[in-house]
């Protein structure tokens, strides 16, 4: 009898041994189809970054084409807007050569320097005036300063060395100036 207990103490055993590792295999199983999906997830993702890179690429190239392609552009429509006061000149010229009138060289001066100015603005591009203004570091570079004559021009603009220009709101040339002080 004793060797029957014994017995079924082995067996219970064995059962419990089989159980734990049938539960073993069952979670290693489920560790192996986790790490499955796990992998094909990390396949996923990296399949869209590497989508990704590439649409960025291309973003990026098209992007520098469109850049080169505008500028290009606009060098040949300003080369264009500037040809009729080319034109101009070689006139202005050719009657200067002719003429001994100083009338007739500041009038075709006059004449260039009025198509210029007419089609730069025509482009965006504003004279900044400057003197008798407030002196504004935005919009002013002071070369020097010089004793005001009077009292109601300290700290104003007292004379302009250099015309200062903005182009569409944006300053493209500071205005050299000489401030009060």
């Amino acid at each position: 009898m004793a060797d029957g207990k014994k017995l079924a103490a082995l067996e219970a055993r064995i059962e419990g041994l089989n159980e734990q590792l049938e539960e073993a295999r069952e979670a290693k199983e489920a560790v192996e189809k986790k790490a499955e999906e796990a992998g094909q997830k990390m396949a996923a993702i990296q399949a869209d970054y590497m989508r990704l890179m590439a649409e960025f690429d291309t973003f990026r190239r098209r992007t520098a084409e469109e850049k080169l392609a505008l500028v290009g552009s606009a060098a040949s429509d300003t080369i264009k807007g500037l040809l009729p006061i080319l034109d101009d000149c070689e006139i202005a010229l050719a009657n200067l050569e002719k003429s001994t009138d100083s009338e007739a060289a500041k009038e075709g001066t006059q004449m260039i320097f009025g198509k210029l100015n007419a089609y730069l603005k025509g482009k965006g591009l504003e004279r900044i005036e400057a003197k008798g203004a407030d002196f504004d570091t935005e919009l002013h570079e002071a070369v020097t300063t010089f004793p005001a004559p009077s009292e109601d021009l300290k700290g104003k603009v007292i004379d302009v060395v250099q015309t200062g220009y903005t182009l569409g709101g944006k300053v493209l040339r500071y205005a050299k100036v000489v401030v009060g002080a």
